[in-house]
């Protein structure tokens, strides 16, 4: 740098010195077209530190598979959770003549049939109760088989000898069962209510609701089963009504079965 080239004040790269002019530096001396700049002079201007790496997170699928397979086992848990705690029998009112009542009821509809007179038998919950307590074998006698493990669909008679109690409520035109039954060692609870009726000489169940334990079960899944099970060539016989039986409904409370 010379001096013909500064026309106004310059100042000393070296001492900060400001001059007009000149080729060198009036306070320290240094010629400034020979001037270096070394290395003591200024602080070199730090590099750009490059952006530490993140440390990486997980995606979202992993995210979203963590949380679901939580929501699964809380859902299930809560689901066998139900399924275990049993539901409370329904009121069943007492009647001691409820005996003596259901058997005359049946002395007369079997004198009605046996002189072919129609007749229609009409029992309430109570008569009904006494009569499943007294005909089905509600608990497996010591020493019975246990129903064979591994069947794709238990018989009736595999089911009969695990239910413990049975009890039943006549509500307006519908049927409400409680089955307490034995599962390898377990009670477990089935509540039932739907519409008992007949079809061409077969007895026909119409699910309306139902629970195992206290899990509500789908309509979708009650109405299928319940078609399976009265629909199935071995069980389809068995619920065959007698001939003499013409019609059998549920009203205000009390099964009508009608006679011919």
């Amino acid at each position: 740098m010379g001096v013909h080239l500064l026309s106004q004040m310059a100042t000393c790269p070296q001492c900060g010195f400001e001059q007009e002019g000149g080729e060198e530096c009036l306070s320290c001396g240094v010629i400034f077209a020979r001037y270096r700049p070394s290395r003591s002079f200024g602080t070199p201007r730090p590099a750009a530190r490059e952006p530490e790496p993140r440390a990486a997170g997980p995606s979202a699928l992993v995210l979203f598979y963590r949380i679901f397979r939580w929501v699964v086992l809380a859902v299930v848990v809560f689901v066998v959770f139900l399924i275990l705690k049993k539901a409370p029998p329904p009121p069943v009112a007492s009647d001691p003549e409820a005996p003596e009542r259901l058997e005359a009821k049946l002395d007369a509809a079997e004198r009605a049939a046996q002189f072919g007179m129609p007749h229609t038998l009409e029992l309430d919950s109570a008569e009904i109760n006494h009569w499943l307590q007294s005909n089905l074998a509600l608990a497996r006698e010591p020493g019975a088989a246990p129903p064979v493990a591994g069947a794709d669909e238990p018989t009736l008679e595999e089911v009969q000898s695990s239910v413990r109690d049975v009890k039943v409520v006549l509500v307006e035109d519908r049927v409400r069962a409680y089955v307490l039954f034995d599962y390898h060692g377990k009670d477990l609870t089935l509540t039932l209510e739907g519409r008992l009726r007949a079809e061409n000489g077969y007895l026909r169940f119409e699910p309306t609701e139902g629970q195992l334990g206290s899990l509500p079960l789908p309509p979708a899944a009650l109405d299928r089963a319940t078609r399976r099970l009265f629909d199935d060539p071995e069980n389809r016989e068995k619920f065959r009504l007698p001939p003499e039986v013409s019609d059998l409904r549920i009203e205000n409370s009390e099964l009508k079965v009608s006679y011919r």
